[in-house]
């Protein structure tokens, strides 16, 4: 059992977290035919949309009701009707989704009565699915705001259906990249199951090109699909914060579910397949007993150079876990934890400490680590300390492929070993050379 600890400090120095509402955007940009809409200042969308396109390095759809001094103390549904209006006439979304910001939640706007009074004025857009996340800034992270977007997706849109056998959900949790998402989807269609993810960022922003341009986003789950989501004989729950998206649907419409908290490492994954297999009634498709065969190779191989190393992590809870469970397996300590915001599963981390704060606190902690864990803000502490950095989370901005990166699956775990693997293999290659090269200068 981890003790939890928050440092008691005024202000923080060099942030970790992301905000809510920028964790609602990137569930929201997992929907085809949708626009997020932020209620609050232009400045809020802009570091939003510069942080996505940073990390994605694709046009991110975002749109802003654009409060000022004056609407602001006034109020700000003349600003909500006027955007929802003119992205209907120029942007012609399916889906809207209206995340609030830390200004606009502070004055106590009442979005829900907002919306219900523009749809009485404008019946013409009964059509249009407006799915409001309250997601206020100065309180929860990245992963917060995500489940909420999906919380309230399936609390408003889903309906009621005769359940077909082969269809099932997956909520994907903010710890999954759009090659993650890609990946569990071939791992579910090779039992002869046909899943419906929500969100589906594999489809929406894994890079790939259009012939047309597109106002709002091209690819992801449909409409159709959310609405059907009544019908799904079963849920996968992928994250611990998933766990209350799918308890909606088991309130619902009844639907069973099953949480995997993490599908890293070779224990995880066997699990995953099993439960695919009993759902299906199929057995495991030989390609991953190929697959199995190979990760555990690649985990003798590397196994040398895991263990007794000391790491120390930056991260979301949901992906913190997935990667100390990860490490240890691989004989790896946590030497220090620092994570972004409340979860059940802190206080089940196999460690001693973690804290909830941010990158200060990881640089006083971090010292005598033989590798450190976290997003591109961490690089500036890993040249400080000299100690290597494994770029993980998001934002991620000097590195290519962010969209395309996986590390689930037993090919995703073998990805992931050989990275930092390889990184643990050309620091003490480095230390060596430093230490030889007084010598050999000398001869």
């Amino acid at each position: 059992m981890a003790i939890v600890t928050v440092p008691n400090k005024s202000v923080s120095v060099n942030p970790l977290k992301q905000s809510q509402a920028l964790g609602a955007s990137l569930a929201f940009l997992g929907l085809k035919g949708t626009m997020p809409l932020f209620h609050g200042s232009q400045g809020c969308t802009a570091f939003a949309k510069v942080v996505l396109v940073r990390h994605f390095r694709e046009a991110i759809p975002l749109a802003t009701t654009a409060m000022t001094e004056v609407t602001t103390i006034l109020g700000g549904e003349e600003n909500v009707e006027q955007a929802i209006l003119t992205l209907v006439e120029k942007a012609k979304p399916e889906i809207i989704g209206l995340c609030t910001t830390g200004l606009t939640e502070t004055r106590g706007d009442d979005i829900e009565r907002f919306l219900k009074d523009i749809r009485e004025r404008h019946p013409e857009l009964d059509y249009l699915a407006i799915v409001f996340a309250p997601t206020p800034d100065f309180k929860g992270a990245l992963q917060d705001g995500f489940a909420v977007a999906v919380e309230t997706i399936l609390k408003e849109v889903p309906k009621a259906g005769g359940v077909k056998p082969e269809q099932i959900t997956i909520l994907a949790g903010s710890a999954f990249t759009p090659g993650d998402v890609q990946e569990v989807r071939e791992m579910v269609t090779s039992f002869g199951l046909e899943a419906i993810f929500v969100p589906d960022l594999g489809a929406s922003l894994d890079g790939h090109l259009e012939d047309d341009y597109s106002a709002v986003t091209v690819s992801g789950t449909t409409l159709k699909q959310l609405r059907s989501l009544g019908s799904s004989a079963f849920t996968f729950a992928l994250g611990e914060s998933m766990r209350g998206a799918a308890k909606i649907l088991q309130e619902r419409f009844n639907t069973d579910y099953e949480v995997f908290r993490d599908l890293t490492g070779l224990e995880p994954v066997d699990e995953f397949l099993q439960a695919l297999s009993v759902l299906s009634g199929n057995p495991v498709p030989e390609k991953y007993c190929r697959q199995r065969r190979q990760l555990q190779d690649a985990m003798l191989d590397t196994h040398f150079y895991f263990g007794a190393k000391r790491v120390s992590l930056a991260l979301e809870p949901d992906l913190m876990w997935t990667t100390v469970q990860f490490l240890q397996s691989m004989g790896a300590s946590i030497h220090a934890a620092v994570t972004t915001t409340r979860s059940p599963l802190l206080e089940h981390l196999p460690i001693k400490n973690v804290t909830i704060g941010d990158l200060e606190d990881l640089e006083d902690l971090a010292v005598g680590s033989d590798l450190l864990i976290g997003n591109s803000n961490v690089n500036t502490i890993s040249k400080r300390l000299k100690i290597p950095h494994y770029r993980l989370g998001i934002p991620i901005y000097d590195r290519l492929g962010n969209g395309l990166f996986t590390k689930v699956g037993y090919r995703g775990t073998m990805e992931l070993l050989f990275a930092i693997g390889n990184l643990f293999l050309e620091h003490e290659e480095s230390l060596m050379m430093n230490h030889w090269s007084p010598v050999i200068n000398r001869d």
